[in-house]
């Protein structure tokens, strides 16, 4: 009797964890219907052509009564059906400008007797209120410079670094639950509590909400004393008590982050994909990362299982496994210094790990105390070396090597840099991911004189093929991941569908390799 695999238990056990989580959130969601008359439900109290009094103010305090407001915006005819954008002008107190906070108050009222915010608008039972802050803390923006040219013309990037301090945010976008919806009571989680004002004849207000998390932390904007007029962008969204409920849950996951070592700009990405796309791409998106997340995990395993188990280079490109190792550890050192996100980051941490390994197993490196012994190299892997040679000959010297120095001698000239280390890192990245696929194209030559891809770790290599196509969508998704990085991930595309091409020029027969035995013996001598 045959049982199924490690590898297809845990596949067939992440596919249904995979499904579970779709569904229930799905069901965060998705507020099923209630019906009126039950004691079980809230009620609007409003309905659908009602016209609000709207009033928006600034203070140092999050708490309305605390200090003073001051109202920018009023509006006493306010329809929530149209909603609207409003751009203002703000001038910061010098409490703000000290490394102080700013906070934003937004009342909503039923109330027709009211001109101005006061205290007893403020406790009326037809008021609805919310407040959220306008200034955020976090460490000052890197700055780069033209390296040749000095500290003189300095310009700060998206990467934040050093000692936290006030910065502004340029645009707040005010969630309005304002459709009337009979809402049932166990619908309501603990989170939104504090979020709905109901009376005593269970009818609640429209409930309104501003998220600590739906900012970018690459548009916030350093707080300085010599520019106290700083612009914000106040923008409403109609949104559901279903999507509310999910932005509250997510937010209460994101207070977890720290913990487990991702900084808010590791994260910055994921609240774009959580808050900025519709139920149905958020669906997709989540089903995809899954699916990514799976192969990673199955490809990294078959490739250290085709390797632990290989001794022999016969076949194999030891350029092409050279090269990857060296680009590997470029690319990783490159998003580090980019600051990308842990997403992106800890796959190529491991992929790097495992290329370091590989290239110790292919160099038949055996360590003995403190000695180190290199075994030499068989009959047919010399035999493949000069195949491997010939076809690295002119790709380097002629094409990658002149191309590379080009690029990095123009990046030095024209654009602006952290550090000298910045720059070597940047310029040797942009040469991988460039040029990077021509040391691919060595083992299509060598499976072209051997008529033969059975050498190949084709199970990891199929992986992989899957992961680049998702990376191609993930390539528009994450924002934060480098411009090169992003053209890259197309990079590999034609080239796996030529190694797929070979796969079914060269299928493989009994008296060819496996890419299970640990031995290659001489047996392609015959097809030249």
């Amino acid at each position: 009797m045959n049982f199924p695999s490690i590898s297809m238990i845990i596949s067939g056990l992440f596919i249904a964890w995979i499904f579970h989580s779709m569904y229930s959130l799905y069901q965060i969601c998705i507020i099923r219907p209630c019906d009126p008359g039950s004691s079980s439900c809230l009620r609007p109290m409003w309905k659908e052509n009602d016209v609000f009094s709207l009033f928006l103010c600034t203070s140092i305090s999050g708490h309305p009564l605390s200090f003073p407001l001051k109202t920018i915006y009023k509006n006493d005819r306010y329809d929530p059906n149209n909603l609207s954008k409003l751009d203002f002008n703000i001038t910061l107190e010098d409490k703000v400008l000290n490394n102080g906070t700013l906070f934003l108050h937004v009342f909503l009222t039923k109330s027709r007797s009211h001109r101005e915010v006061n205290n007893e608008l403020i406790a009326s039972k037809l008021t609805a209120h919310t407040s959220g802050l306008l200034t955020h803390y976090i460490g000052k923006r890197a700055e780069s410079y033209k390296l040749l040219e000095g500290q003189k013309a300095k310009k700060s990037q998206n990467k934040f670094i050093g000692r936290p301090v006030t910065h502004w945010k340029p645009k707040i976008i005010i969630d309005m639950v304002t459709h009337p919806q009979t809402v049932p009571i166990n619908a309501l989680t603990e989170e939104m509590a504090p979020l709905i004002k109901v009376n005593k004849n269970r009818q609640y207000l429209p409930v309104l909400y501003i998220s600590p998390n739906r900012h970018r932390v690459k548009e916030l904007i350093p707080v300085e004393r010599d520019n106290p007029v700083l612009p914000l962008e106040v923008q409403f969204e109609k949104t559901s008590i279903g999507k509310l409920r999910f932005i509250l849950k997510v937010e209460s996951s994101f207070d977890t982050m720290p913990e487990l070592g991702f900084s808010e700009y590791d994260t910055d990405d994921v609240k774009g994909i959580l808050f900025d796309t519709s139920l149905f791409l958020l669906l997709v998106t989540v089903f995809v990362s899954c699916f990514h997340l799976l192969f990673d995990f199955l490809a990294f395993k078959n490739d250290v299982q085709f390797w632990r188990h290989r001794n022999s280079m016969a076949g194999l490109s030891f350029s092409s496994l050279l090269w990857r190792c060296v680009s590997q550890i470029i690319i990783t050192l490159y998003l580090h210094d980019q600051q990308t996100s842990l997403i992106v980051v800890i796959p190529a941490d491991i992929g790097a790990v495992i290329e370091l390994w590989k290239l110790k197993k292919a160099l038949k490196i055996e360590l003995h105390g403190f000695r180190i012994k290199m075994s030499p190299r068989s009959k047919e892997e010399r035999a493949t070396d000069e195949y491997d040679t010939k076809a690295m000959k002119y790709l380097s010297i002629f094409v990658l090597y002149p191309l590379v120095t080009i690029g990095a001698i123009y990046s030095l000239l024209y654009t602006e840099h952290k550090s000298w280390y910045s720059w070597f890192i940047q310029s040797a990245a942009n040469g991988v991911y460039v040029f990077g696929f021509l040391f691919m194209l060595p083992q299509l030559f060598i499976n072209y004189k051997l008529k033969s891809v059975a050498h190949l770790p084709w199970k990891a290599f199929m992986y992989k093929a899957f992961n680049t196509f998702i990376d191609d969508l993930f390539a528009f998704i994450l924002t934060s991941i480098p411009t090169a990085h992003r053209v890259a991930a197309f990079r590999d595309d034609i080239v796996f569908l030529i190694y797929l091409y070979q796969r079914w020029l060269y299928p493989v027969d009994r008296n060819r390799i496996s890419e299970d035995a640990p031995v290659i013996k001489d047996q392609h001598e015959k097809d030249d």
